[in-house]
């Protein structure tokens, strides 16, 4: 039997960096301390530990196109997250960062992305991937489809599996960590069974259906309970 995945990391999107940090003080009341850079994708981030003992080595990743800098991927090869999409772009400029996406974490990665191939899911190629930090070199392998879609309206996760060190190990406690996570989407049961493949626990992902789909993640913060939530692009 393989071994579960679990909730890694909650991808929240913004025009800029700096809007990004600033909607990060402004609504959960902390400064994100931790990120870099993706040359490969051309997008910069930061990071928050969100860890709880519910949801452990989970973080908050808020990612922006990174100004000047162009992706080393292959021609016709998109960004990940949908960060090429102009509607999704266009939203995040008028409306501000926002939820769009999640990451499961798996120890088994090949052998996840097979089972989803056998759904007939299509999540991409399984890409190597590194960032340079102050205390050594990020590595991990992640999926990437060439046309950088989420899928499932961002509901259906992206895969990662870490080398020796995760994301988190070099991340100080925040004061936010995760409570609950929710998935609606009217394809629910598809969405279900991709889950239960990569048997991540409904004690950590609720999926439901719903007329239009949405991801919600419930955080305790310094400033109270604070539920982030995804946007239908229109």
């Amino acid at each position: 039997m393989s071994a579960a995945a679990q909730i890694d990391h909650l991808v929240v999107m913004a025009h800029s960096l700096d809007a990004g940090i600033q909607w990060c003080e402004a609504t959960l009341g902390v400064t994100p301390p931790g990120g870099g850079e993706h040359v490969f994708m051309g997008t910069h981030n930061r990071l928050l530990n969100l860890s709880s003992p519910a949801y452990p080595r989970a973080y908050l990743e808020i990612i922006a196109l990174n100004p000047g800098a162009q992706p080393t991927r292959g021609p016709g090869q998109k960004r990940w997250f949908d960060m090429d999409d102009e509607a999704l772009r266009a939203q995040i400029a008028e409306h501000g960062p926002q939820l769009i996406h999640w990451v499961a974490a798996t120890p088994e990665l090949s052998a996840c992305h097979a089972k989803w191939r056998a759904l007939g899911i299509d999540r991409g190629e399984i890409v190597q991937a590194s960032r340079a930090t102050p205390t050594g070199t990020l590595e991990w392998q992640i999926t990437i489809r060439d046309d950088g879609q989420r899928l499932m309206d961002g509901c259906l996760p992206t895969l990662i599996q870490w080398g020796a060190q995760h994301a988190t190990d070099s991340l100080p406690s925040s004061g936010v960590q995760i409570q609950s996570f929710t998935l609606e989407h009217p394809d629910a049961q598809p969405l279900q069974r991709a889950c239960d493949a990569a048997q991540i626990s409904p004690s950590q992902v609720v999926i439901a259906p719903g007329a239009t789909a949405s991801i919600r993640a419930t955080l305790s913060t310094p400033r109270g309970p604070v539920t982030l939530s995804s946007r239908a692009l229109p």
